[in-house]
């Protein structure tokens, strides 16, 4: 399974691609789509769109996964986010890949084992897992790269159980 990871934002976008086969894990690729601040937010959003998709053709992931928007205090970030997400849940439909969402509590949980784990802490783990010589960085493309490492973890959960239903 090659997953895409994406951290959405308008002026910074995380993405990351993991290889999961079995218990394997494997970083493919990751790192940032940026947008200038002066655009206008079309243009931004149009620049993520395609960024996206040209990842999404050059790797042809099985999955995109992304964070479930949650309420943030700043209701003009949350809306930049939610229109950033938008497009990237659209990039992936579009291009026909299986579309997965988890809460920031679930991600923290399957990367570290904690739900309040503060972002050190996931980077750490998100090195170690995808045996990498440094912390992943920015911490967009490592929230990104953790995204994914969530969902790999939750499927491989997944194949477990239904092992065991079909017994």
């Amino acid at each position: 399974m090659i997953i895409l990871g994406i951290d959405p934002g308008t002026a910074i976008t995380g993405y990351g691609i993991v290889r999961s086969d079995g218990e394997a894990l494997q970083s493919i690729t990751f790192g940032v789509i940026t947008t200038a601040s002066d655009w206008e937010l079309a243009r931004r959003l149009q620049h993520i769109y395609a960024e996206l998709t040209a990842l999404i053709a050059r790797y042809h992931p099985t999955d995109a996964v992304i964070e479930k928007l949650f309420f943030n205090k700043n209701v003009r970030t949350a809306l930049s986010v939610g229109q950033a997400r938008g497009v990237a849940l659209l990039a992936a439909a579009h291009a026909g890949v299986t579309i997965h969402e988890y809460t920031p509590l679930q991600i923290k949980q399957a990367v570290v084992g904690y739900g309040r784990a503060d972002k050190p802490q996931i980077q750490q783990m998100v090195k170690l897992l995808l045996h990498l010589d440094a912390p992943p960085q920015p911490d967009d493309a490592a929230d990104a790269l953790a995204i994914a490492i969530c969902h790999a973890q939750c499927a491989r959960f997944e194949e477990v159980v239904q092992r065991v239903r079909d017994k």
